[in-house]
């Protein structure tokens, strides 16, 4: 029998050894329809066998678009199993993001879920002449639509047992020409920097990175997983299509992204991972919640979170838990502590983890301090998602934890983080200097972050590499560090300082729209709009209020001394943002420069120009003025 050092081996392993057992989930129309092993694997064999008569074959691309859906997962590893490549696309790209990459990946087939994403496909056909067919999921909608280029999910698999009669042990024999070498997943890079660079993922890539994740985490055939994540970030290809595939346990999806935190709580899954923006929400969430309850019930909160959280601060400092402290935890675990875990839907979670990005350490130490056993996870794209992880009982806000076993970790001169080892990725698609700059002679990957290892051998990160500077006096000015202070405050959705070079630290604050919406609703504050509100007096000494806050916390050369309230959310669509919310600073840097400018300017007021990108492609402008605010009002900040 051949080693299990494929995809599609691991998915005949599971249907032959435990093929009764739930392997996918879907929630439709308000219930869980449940696909046993077998099932999915008769699934992926018969869309398989339709795509090999549609002339899909070796080396061959195919992306999938749209919410996580079985099919879709499904059809990844039909891919691979013809030696073919997924490459998973972000359901909400816009129309210029889609062409892009659907372009130089060279796609053939693309795997849409739904009317919405066929027709983002129908505008660009002209521009992907390597496209030969578009297979929709759900036919809602797509009556109409007749082209000899557009099939849907059931007439492919209903192509594929057809070809199987025809042509026995197709499929088995393409899985078993597979080898570990062969490319699984292209995985476009977020393009902070640019444009994004398509990261070659091999079977041996990502079997290297999911042993080495299961050597140091409890994962069990067990286990339930909900699928939520966006398909195109490795993060979910890693954890829902690699691991899933070699443990054998269940992945569900969610009916829909607005129903992804009702179907959570219902499904209770013992296993979690969110980007840094989801647990920011979940706090906010619980936040907004306490603060329209009673006072009686506010005071209860408050008290008990502030004892849960002396108590895991002394934990994560390897002291001993005082017994009256103890006794009062247990006493806030049925007031409080249970009840907010299954509010959120992780009572039965054994372990959640948080990655894409750095967390805020007043949030990472709020979840653990409600017995959430978060952990933090480092990881990047060229790395199938995982490089380290914490231990449950090292877990502090600080560190990413160690490098799983087999991978190596170099420190070079300037603080960037190395890696080397066999979930490396092979290069980037059609871009050999972009591979060269980042993989050198000796196999060492040149992640681009700045960190050290601590004396445990944690990997700690401290920014990227190349947004790491100094203020005017030589202090060093780390900004994610001070946005994420920023965000622990519920009314602040995204924050972007600035200060490389600079007298002191300033920050450009996104309000959260929904937070403080209900803040004004409270107090009878009228608005029409995003940027009625956001431009109102009475927000802005409401954020002042948050910074302050946050300043305590912060040395003093690192404080925000001014600040301004943006007219709109940042947003990927916009280029602010890349699709995994990290800021992209560089295109801020220029859109934003006359803002800057009239921070360390010593202005009061400045012209915001903000360009709003429709979702097919069409841009317009907003002018207006917005008021610069000292945070201290009694003494002005600029010199």
């Amino acid at each position: 029998m051949a080693e299990l050092d494929t995809l599609p081996r691991l998915l005949q392993r599971n249907a032959r050894e435990f093929g009764e057992r739930p392997a996918m989930r879907e929630k439709d129309r308000g219930i869980w329809q449940t696909f046993t092993w077998r099932e999915y694997h008769d699934h992926v064999r018969d869309f398989a066998l339709g795509l090999a008569a549609l002339g899909f074959g070796r080396g061959d691309k195919l992306t999938v678009i749209g919410d996580n859906r079985p099919r879709l997962y499904g059809a990844q590893v039909a891919a691979q199993a013809l030696g073919g490549v997924s490459v998973p696309l972000y359901q909400d790209s816009i129309a210029r993001e889609l062409a892009y990459v659907l372009a130089h990946a060279e796609v053939s087939i693309i795997v849409a879920e739904d009317q919405e994403q066929v027709d983002k496909i129908f505008g660009l056909r002209a521009e992907l002449p390597a496209l030969r067919h578009v297979i929709y999921e759900d036919p809602r909608g797509m009556t109409h639509y007749r082209f000899d280029w557009l099939q849907s999910y059931t007439e492919v698999e209903e192509m594929g047992r057809k070809f199987g009669g025809e042509h026995p042990r197709y499929f088995e024999e393409e899985i078993e020409r597979g080898t570990p070498g062969d490319l699984a997943f292209i995985c476009y890079t977020s393009g902070t920097t640019g444009n994004p660079k398509g990261a070659m993922l091999t079977h041996a890539n990502a079997l290297a990175t999911a042993r080495g994740f299961l050597s140091v985490e409890d994962v069990r055939r067990e286990d339930d997983w909900l699928a939520y994540l966006p398909m195109a970030w490795v993060g979910d290809s890693f954890y829902t299509l690699v691991v899933g595939l070699m443990v054998g346990f269940t992945c569900n999806c969610p009916e829909s992204p607005e129903t992804v935190q009702r179907d959570l709580r219902e499904l209770g899954p013992t296993a979690v991972l969110a980007p840094p923006r989801i647990w920011e929400n979940m706090l906010t969430s619980v936040q907004v919640r306490a603060a329209d309850s009673t006072r009686l019930k506010r005071w209860v909160f408050e008290r008990f979170r502030n004892l849960a959280e002396r108590a895991e601060i002394l934990r994560s400092e390897g002291k001993s838990v005082p017994p009256g402290l103890r006794l009062a935890c247990l006493l806030g675990e049925f007031f409080v502590y249970g009840p907010i875990r299954d509010q959120l839907g992780l009572r039965r979670a054994r372990w959640a983890y948080t990655g894409g990005a750095p967390l805020g350490p007043d949030t990472f130490r709020f979840f653990r301090s409600m017995g959430i056993n978060l952990k933090q996870v480092y990881g990047s794209t060229e790395t199938v998602g995982f490089i380290s992880q914490q231990p449950d009982d090292e877990a502090n806000p600080i560190s990413a934890g160690r490098a799983y076993p087999g991978l190596e970790v170099r420190i070079a001169d300037r603080g960037e983080v190395l890696i080397r080892g066999g979930g490396v990725f092979k290069g980037y698609f059609k871009a050999e200097e972009a591979t060269r700059e980042v993989l050198d002679a000796e196999g060492w990957f040149h992640t681009g972050d700045a960190g050290f290892l601590d004396p445990r051998g944690h990997v700690v990160i401290i920014d990227r590499a190349k947004d790491v500077g100094r203020l005017a006096d030589g202090t060093p000015f780390a900004p994610q560090f001070i946005e994420n202070k920023l965000k622990f405050s519920p009314f602040v959705r995204e924050a972007v300082a600035f200060g490389h070079d600079k007298p002191f630290v300033v920050a450009m604050v996104a309000i959260d729209l929904s937070t403080v919406g209900n803040w004004a609703e409270r107090r009878g504050l009228p608005y029409t709009s995003y940027m009625d509100l956001s431009q109102k007096a009475e927000v802005r000494e409401l954020i002042r209020e948050e910074i302050v806050k946050c300043n305590a916390t912060l040395p003093e050369a690192a404080k925000v001394r001014r600040f301004l309230l943006l007219t709109k959310d940042l947003e990927a669509d916009d280029a602010e943002m890349t699709r995994t919310r990290k800021v992209r600073r560089s295109h801020i840097a220029d859109k934003y420069a006359p803002v800057v400018d009239a921070f360390y300017g010593g202005k009061d007021e400045v012209e915001l120009a903000t360009v709003v990108t429709y979702e097919d492609g069409r841009q317009a402008t907003i002018h207006s003025r917005v008021r610069i605010e000292d945070v201290d009002a009694g003494v002005p900040a600029h010199v």
